[in-house]
Order: C-alpha cells, then sequence, then structure tokens
C-alpha cells in the first residue's frame, strides 16, 4: 500500500500510543486504533491489526518541535490574572507568543505532580491546542489554517506565586507534569462551535465557548509567521478563559472540548 501524507481533509482521530514495547501513531476508529508505519506528519502506511483501546498505553501525542503557548487571550481571564496578581487590567493589543518546555508534557491519564515547596495556587487552564502540520513562512488570512494538522487539548498548569515572582515563569509554567496534552489529534475541526468545560473531580468549574479569543489561531499564525518558520509537529497552546481555581493532592482535572474529547489528569503531591 503507499504512503498517503496526511492532511486536515482526511478527518481523522490521530492517537501517538505505546504497545508491547513499540511507540506508534494510530487512527482511532471507535474503541479501537489501527496502527501505521509512519506519522501524520511525514507520510503513513496502515500496518498491523486494530488493536483495542484499553491494551495501548496513551502518550502525548506530538512531541514538539517548539513548544508556543498564547497568554492573556480571554478578556475575562485578564482580569481575573489582574486581580490575583495585583496587577492593572491591560487586554493585548496585539497576538503576543511565548514559549514552554517539554519536559513539562505529560499524557492523558498521567499524574500531575506537585512539588512539596508549592504554594496553595496551583490551577488549571484548559486551552486549545492547534497542531501544525507542514512548514510554512509568511502565511496569509486566507491559507493560515491550511498549515493546522489538527487540534489537541491542554491543561496548563501554573503555580501562581510563581508565576508572579518568575521573570521567566520558569518555575510557574514548566515544573515537570505541568503541561498535561491530549489525548488524541483531532484533524476535522468547526472553531465556532467548540466549548470548553473544566471540571475538577467531576464537578463543572467552568466552561466558555472556546474560539471567543481576543486574537485567534488564523491572528496568531499569520503574525508568528511573519518572522518565524513553523515546522511539522509544533503546537500553539490558545489560552484560557473563565475562572482558574486551586487543584491539590487527590484531585482530578478534566478538560472536555466539544469534538475533540476529554483530557484527564490525577494530581499528587511530590514524595
Amino acid at each position: 500500500m503507499p504512503a498517503v501524507n496526511a492532511s486536515r481533509e482526511d478527518r481523522v482521530r490521530w492517537l501517538r500510543f505505546e504497545h508491547k514495547g513499540t511507540t506508534a501513531y494510530g487512527i482511532v476508529e471507535q474503541d479501537q486504533v489501527r496502527p501505521v508505519a509512519g506519522s501524520p506528519f511525514d507520510g503513513y502506511k496502515k500496518s498491523g491489526a486494530p488493536l483495542p483501546l484499553t491494551e495501548v498505553k496513551t502518550l502525548v501525542p506530538v512531541m514538539p518541535r517548539v513548544f508556543y503557548a498564547v497568554g492573556q487571550n480571554y478578556a475575562k481571564h485578564v482580569q481575573e490574572t489582574a486581580a490575583l496578581l495585583n496587577r492593572p487590567v491591560k487586554l493585548p493589543t496585539q497576538p503576543d507568543i511565548g514559549y514552554r518546555a517539554q519536559n513539562a508534557l505529560i499524557a492523558d491519564g498521567e499524574a500531575i505532580v506537585i512539588p512539596r515547596d508549592a504554594g496553595e495556587q496551583v490551577q488549571y487552564e484548559g486551552e486549545l491546542v492547534a497542531v501544525i502540520g507542514k512548514q510554512v513562512k509568511h502565511l496569509t488570512r486566507e491559507n493560515a489554517l491550511d498549515c493546522v494538522l489538527g487540534y489537541t487539548i491542554g491543561n496548563d498548569v501554573s503555580e501562581r506565586t510563581w508565576q508572579a515572582a518568575d521573570r521567566t515563569l520558569w518555575r510557574g509554567k514548566n515544573t515537570d507534569t505541568f503541561k498535561p496534552m491530549g489525548p488524541w489529534i483531532e484533524t476535522e475541526v468547526e472553531l465556532d462551535s467548540l466549548k470548553t468545560t473544566v471540571r475538577v473531580n467531576g464537578e463543572v468549574k467552568c466552561a466558555f465557548n472556546t474560539n471567543e479569543m481576543i486574537f485567534g489561531v488564523v491572528d496568531y499564525l499569520v503574525a508568528m509567521t511573519r518572522y518565524l518558520t513553523l515546522y511539522p509537529g509544533d503546537v500553539v497552546w490558545m489560552g484560557t478563559d473563565g475562572p482558574t481555581e486551586n487543584i491539590k493532592a487527590g484531585d482530578a482535572v478534566e478538560v472536555e472540548i466539544t469534538q475533540l474529547g476529554v483530557l484527564t489528569n490525577p494530581v499528587v503531591g511530590e514524595r
């Protein structure tokens, strides 16, 4: 069977998984995953029989070449963060991008570990994540979304005391396990119909229309590629809205985005 080049038109759900010591990509088909040789980023062909999802270990859907993160991208969240950090409210006037670290990434089902010396204000942030599928620069508003392979879910766990104290956010945002992402990449998504819901221990803590951003996915891709080359496997986390409350050891955090599924992670304390 010839290799297939993946694209948004394929309308598939890509899972990165481990099975019997082997890491691979596969296409989710109901309660099974069909393994492929290759990947959605460099071409693939189906290889092997479908596996029950219950028999594979879900991995982070992509280990990004560069991990971009949008901040302050929803008006209500800007206001709440300013109040929390005792700063004036200042809405952004242009897209502004930051960076996060791969070491912080964990998969669906893996534990968020709160360090022993962390403060009480460790909080969730449910986010839409755009996954880049091909190398691009100088995108326009008309073609920007052509470079997006698909979307997944992120939980931008943040320690607010460190966030306020550290100029580069190196602890507050990039501590090991603070960036759950998954469970898979959905290639065909209607952005305007998405809704994000965050639950802690089954209780809804916030819900918002995902695409009601100050600057949307297209705005960011156009602005970024004026100066930066985006590469297959890069990810762009698009920010959060709604209240962000404290989480603690023993909690279970779920971030659900319609069409994309549910990202679920238990919370534990560092031993």
